[in-house]
């Protein structure tokens, strides 16, 4: 029994930390909590459960909070008829996964704000999206929805036709989420699924806009479509793969998905062209993009890509870190509306702190040229691309403006410079979007990978602003002595057993960070991280691994993210990972576990593989093997960090050793191993200077002292 006695007749959300939860704490809607007091409620009163879910940044859960959730007269209906919770879909993916499910099977499409109606047991009878306040486009009026479902369940009759529905609907959520679907020869997916990926990949692609989705919009950045196309391109030749990489980077780089001014990306485009976008900024693309702007670099070469992504890294250590290290989830795309003339600030618009007209140009820059560069550079007119004001794209190249003007092209930079830092300064007056300080553990894991990923190939500066992430998650969030990992911090407060995306992209973070630094601490984590993996998400019997932990919550259903969404697959991060981390390991189960779960699903990644992103490269790895290099040196000699910072090498793993026997002593002491495993045992230093070896498939190269001549061997051995 519950210590308040009426738990549902207040909003208990200002005793919630998320900002999501607070936005929604002043309605007049007695909002509960996803918790025990209100599902406990529910099942006294036999009432069912209104859930809404959402996130901070999402500007339809903003829409339909002003519209229907601060009405008294909605607010009277949910509260006599239901018990209202509230949940943040960035703390409880679990929670969103499966009503999401829910919603797509049944209504074709998926979205936030999710609104799923639950029996007392939390089994869903109706969902949907985004509700109006009256009836438009085929949608019901929220308020009318509300008065029918709560009529019907009054009706005995009714209400057990919905419970049946509900019975079935939960079926599906099990059928669709939970059962694995084994191959019926229990072989993981055939060596030539990279190549059907990258076939169907190309095929789907928009060759004139590039990325995915056409008739009008929207289009999603797709990273990880991209990461195996660009391994297809430089292993397999694709030169079609190698275009679509180019076509669709150029335009994510050039068009409104990237801040011109700021840096970092917003999270999608809502037309065709890569124009307007949705203008929150999410951690986790900003992680993802990156990455692949860096793969794209070394694939290509082009300088915009790694200038892109520095200017990302350089937005997130500004704009989403916390003092202490760790990397906050998101900006919003609302903020108040500003006007230069009078320094006044008016209602919330989105996109108001991105957009320009020609006059707020004019009075940001100094030089009339300067200005006149800016606006012709990134398509600033009267007319504008949105609601009257110009969302920045490059609309015209340097050499373009240089034979315009009549300057040289170097001088016509330098200007464009000069003039976005003086835009960026203006900029910096508005008011700002909010954001959400929620430190989440699975998307720190993602943005330290792609520093990790950029300290080797840009600056090795990067290292340490990853290092401190790492370490502010280890502190704040990992249970040493119990081996466990919680997935959200903000403000002191410790909440929510992590997820399976939670372990998996911290672990692959900690692997990266190893990679970029040599550090052992990182590699020790990684693996302690693996075998929090191995005990709580992976099931023997099903041979597969759960999105929850075996000791959590238990709901409806036990998801799995098999695909990729918005953020990696977290099965698909993790077999990864623990193909490399096998390497290091004294026992063979991480490599079984992840054989174990290809096998297990190989048949959906046959049938739909752009939808299984990471575990089609996770296939590939397995077949390929990784390309060891065991770096042996005490002073890394420049020329090694040169060539790995200019060479796409799919399938890399960097295991840094040192040359000491008696400091690769003390590394395994760390790592709790007995002996050196086979990527370190005998693999010292030769001549007395820095030794690499290349490794691939039980075939090694002999021992070098230049990186340059391994890779080489590599790529004769591929």
């Amino acid at each position: 029994m519950s210590d308040d006695p009426d738990p549902t007749e207040r909003n208990r959300l200002d005793e919630e930390e998320s900002p999501y939860l607070r936005q929604h704490a002043d309605n007049p809607v007695n909002w509960q909590p996803w918790d025990e007091q209100a599902l406990e409620a529910a099942r006294e009163e036999n009432k069912p459960i209104f859930l809404s879910i959402g996130y901070a940044a999402c500007h339809w859960c903003h829409v339909m909070e002003e519209e229907s959730f601060q009405d008294e007269d909605v607010a009277e209906v949910l509260n006599e008829h239901f018990v209202p919770i509230k949940v943040d879909r960035e703390e409880r993916p679990d929670l969103d996964s499966v009503y999401m499910s829910i919603c797509q099977q049944v209504t074709g499409r998926g979205g936030w704000p999710l609104s799923a109606w639950l029996t007392p047991e939390g089994k869903p009878f109706y969902v949907g999206t985004y509700f109006p306040p009256e009836q438009k486009r085929g949608m019901p009026a929220f308020g009318d929805l509300l008065e029918d479902i709560a009529n019907s369940w009054s009706d005995p009759e009714d209400r057990e036709e919905m419970k049946n529905r509900a019975e079935q609907w939960t079926s599906a959520i099990e059928s669709d989420l939970s059962q694995p679907s084994p191959s019926t020869d229990g072989e993981t997916p055939g060596p030539d699924v990279l190549e059907t990926a990258t076939s169907t990949a190309v095929r789907g692609a928009d060759r004139e806009h590039g990325g995915w989705g056409g008739g009008g919009g929207p289009k999603f950045p797709q990273p990880g479509r991209l990461q195996f196309l660009a391994l297809a391109a430089e292993r397999d030749g694709r030169e079609d793969a190698r275009a679509v990489v180019t076509e669709t980077l150029d335009a994510m780089v050039s068009g409104g998905l990237f801040d011109h001014v700021g840096g970092g990306f917003h999270r999608y485009c809502t037309d065709q062209q890569w124009v307007v976008p949705h203008f929150e900024k999410m951690l986790y693309d900003n992680a993802e993009i990156a990455r692949a702007l860096l793969t794209g670099y070394q694939l290509t070469g082009s300088e915009e890509y790694a200038e892109a992504a520095a200017r990302t890294f350089e937005f997130v250590g500004r704009e989403l870190t916390h003092d202490e290290g760790g990397f906050y989830s998101t900006l919003g795309a609302q903020s108040p509306s500003f006007d230069d003339a009078d320094g006044e600030a008016g209602e919330d618009e989105e996109g108001a702190f991105y957009v320009w007209t020609p006059e707020q140009v004019e009075a940001a820059v100094e030089d009339e040229t300067d200005a006149a560069l800016f606006r012709d550079r990134f398509g600033v007119t009267e007319r504008g691309n949105f609601e009257g004001s110009t969302v920045l794209t490059i609309s015209e190249t340097v050499a373009d403006l240089a034979e315009e003007h009549g300057l040289d092209e170097s001088e016509v930079e330098q200007r464009l410079e000069r003039a976005r830092e003086q835009v960026f300064q203006a900029r910096t007056e508005r008011p700002r979007p909010d954001r959400d300080e929620k430190v989440l553990a699975g998307w720190n894991g993602l943005m330290i990978s792609a520093l990790a990923e950029g300290a080797v190939v840009l600056d090795d500066a990067y290292a340490e602003q990853a290092a401190d992430a790492l370490s502010f998650v280890r502190e704040h969030l990992w249970n040493e002595d119990e081996g466990t990992l919680k997935r959200r911090y903000k403000d002191g407060d410790v909440r929510i057993d992590g997820y399976l995306e939670d372990y998996a992209f911290l672990a692959r973070a900690a692997l990266d960070l190893y990679q970029a630094t040599g550090e052992v601490d990182h590699l020790a984590f990684a693996l302690d991280l693996a075998r929090a993996i191995e005990r709580e998400f992976w099931d023997e019997e099903d041979e597969t691994l759960y999105f929850t932990a075996e000791s959590g919550e238990s709901l409806v259903a036990r998801p799995q993210e098999l695909t990729d969404q918005s953020t990696p697959s977290s099965a698909g991060v993790a077999v990864q990972t623990l193909f490399a981390l096998d390497h290091f390991a004294d026992h063979d189960r991480f490599a079984g576990i992840a054989e174990g779960v290809l096998a297990t699903h190989a048949n959906d990644i046959e049938a739909s593989p752009m939808q299984h992103a990471s575990l089609v490269v996770a296939a590939d790895r397995y077949h390929e093997g990784d390309l060891e290099l065991t770096l042996v040196a005490e002073d890394v000699p420049a020329e090694w960090r040169e060539t790995l910072a200019d060479t796409y090498v799919p399938g890399r793993l960097l295991a840094w050793r040192p040359a000491d026997d008696a400091e690769l002593d003390e590394w395994l002491d760390v790592l709790g191993l007995d002996e050196a495993p086979p990527i370190w045992a005998d693999r010292g230093t030769r001549d007395g200077e820095p030794t690499v070896y290349a490794c691939r498939n039980f075939a090694c190269s002999p021992p070098d002292h230049e990186v340059a001549s391994a890779l080489d061997w590599a790529a004769e051995e591929a």
